[in-house]
């Protein structure tokens, strides 16, 4: 008896084409970030970043046409700066958490290596700036949603100044832990916490 054409469809695997596994991508973004942070961007090789994820150079540009797109990617995979908005209930509550947060990213070795070298490569490339700004514009939106949230409470005023108590939100961790390379203990987090809370009701 003649197979049926579906029959035969139904048991042909397909032939010539890579399937996009998402583990080797997540293997990629690592070792991406790991040869970024050893390296600086500029001096990344994609051959060793595939070696370091147990592949090879194809599996890079089989996913990205270039190394910018690559690290774009890369960088939106794990949301660098990105930040927690649940509401905690009050403005004091939530610089608490939104500080707590953002101490935990810039905590980690990859992150404290990486973003010096994102905002040194800003001023080279118009790419990489935009980029840079892509991921800053999307920080300071969770820090709108901390203040929307304040003034909805009557805790802060309408006109307020945001741009200004977004750039003091952010501003404290960042000096101390990536340009100073200190760190913050829980105590020093808090009075830090106070001090915001009286800086952005004066904005």
């Amino acid at each position: 008896m003649e197979r049926k054409s579906i029959d035969l469809t139904r048991r042909r695997k397909p032939t010539g084409a890579a399937v996009i596994r998402p583990e080797l991508t997540t293997a990629l973004f690592r070792a991406l970030f790991e040869e970024w942070a050893e390296t600086g961007f500029a001096a990344v090789s994609l051959e060793r970043v595939a070696a370091r994820a147990g592949a090879g150079k194809a599996a890079i540009y089989r996913r990205w046409p270039s190394k910018l797109e690559f690290a774009c990617e890369a960088i939106r995979s794990v949301e660098v700066m990105r930040l927690g908005s649940t509401d905690q209930g009050s403005l004091q509550a939530d610089i608490r958490e939104y500080l707590r947060a953002t101490r935990a990213v810039l905590r980690h070795p990859l992150v404290r290596r990486i973003i010096p070298d994102l905002v040194a490569e800003r001023l080279r490339s118009n790419e990489l700036a935009a980029m840079l700004h892509g991921i800053a514009e999307a920080r300071r939106q969770f820090g709108h949603r901390l203040l929307d949230r304040a003034i909805a409470r009557n805790e802060l005023r309408a006109d307020m100044d945001r741009e200004l108590a977004l750039d003091l939100l952010f501003a404290p961790l960042y000096s101390r832990m990536i340009v100073r390379g200190k760190s913050f203990s829980r105590a020093e987090l808090d009075r830090l916490g106070n001090a915001l809370h009286a800086a952005l009701r004066t904005c």
